[in-house]
């Protein structure tokens, strides 16, 4: 491959047959991911983000650099949860959904961000964030919230802390396409690194987890050398142009959230897909199989 995109053999065969008609599509599960950013000392260098890859093992996407993120659990809209910044319904207009639905995604991707890298967004306080979250007390917890055991609603009760919203930015929202069979609409979030937490691979799907600046991580893509999925690499691209974790998070405001969602289209003897706005990830398989290549 000349780049490092993640694409199946089998997505071809996927392809032919939603082009056809021929494929039953999957609903797609609400999800987020968060984009996490830490400045440098040097801030000429602009920020780094944290990055996590996939054990090669995974059935989907293994291998793949991606960022810490997760589907919403269905606790994370059931009731109301202690919180800071921006109202439900403020967030409910920001992600074009409804008040109830916007929590849980801002939950999920606060709770990812903490199961899968050690992170927490919240305070005990409107105005403050935690510290250290590296203790056994700590890590009880996020095994718990990992396991359903733990709602994160309940966690937050049981440690008397309140979401800090303010402290993300939704930036934007990516649907899994209709051919495959596992599906989300996500969305994808900024947020800057708290002081004096520390990130850690504390996830189960991951085997290693790097700081990087959105260009080196965008090269080492072009040169194949990193494995990514097209909204990785896009949200990179988008990032580079920032000298700060601070001055992306402002410029989140004005980001369009309209989903992208890839969609085939047959032209002549081929089926092109195409993701709206990102040209450099399009792809053109033939629309019919050449002679021994089998389908599936």
């Amino acid at each position: 491959m000349s780049n490092g995109q993640w694409f199946p053999p089998e997505w071809s065969g996927r392809i032919r047959a939603l082009a056809r008609g021929e494929l039953s599509v999957a609903p797609a599960r609400r999800a987020a991911t968060v984009m996490l950013l830490r400045d440098a000392d040097d801030k000429s260098f602009g920020p780094s983000v944290h990055m996590l890859r996939r054990r090669t093992s995974m059935a989907f996407a293994g291998g793949a650099y991606a960022y810490p993120g997760g589907g919403v659990d269905p606790r994370d809209d059931d009731r109301l949860v202690r919180w800071a910044g921006p109202g439900r319904d403020v967030w409910a207009g920001r992600l074009g959904v409804d008040a109830a639905s916007a929590q849980a995604i801002v939950c999920a991707a606060v709770r990812e961000t903490y199961e899968e890298a050690g992170v927490l967004l919240a305070g005990e306080t409107a105005g403050t964030v935690v510290g250290d979250t590296t203790g056994d007390d700590w890590e009880a917890d996020r095994a718990a919230l990992v396991d359903r055991e733990l709602s994160f609603a309940e966690f937050l009760d049981r440690r008397g802390l309140t979401l800090r919203s303010d402290l993300l930015a939704a930036w934007t929202r990516w649907i899994t396409p209709e051919f495959e069979p596992k599906r989300y609409d996500t969305w994808f979030f900024v947020a800057a690194l708290p002081a004096g937490q520390r990130t850690r691979n504390a996830s189960t799907e991951a085997d290693r987890t790097v700081w990087i600046r959105p260009a080196d991580a965008a090269l080492g893509y072009d040169k194949g050398e990193l494995l990514m999925m097209p909204p990785t690499v896009a949200t990179l691209r988008q990032l580079q142009p920032y000298s700060s974790a601070a001055e992306a998070l402002e410029a989140a405001a004005g980001r369009d959230l309209a989903p992208v969602l890839a969609k085939p289209r047959v032209e002549g003897d081929e089926v092109v897909l195409a993701w709206p706005g990102q040209e450099e990830f399009t792809k053109r398989v033939p629309l019919r199989v050449p002679l021994g290549g089998g389908d599936r």
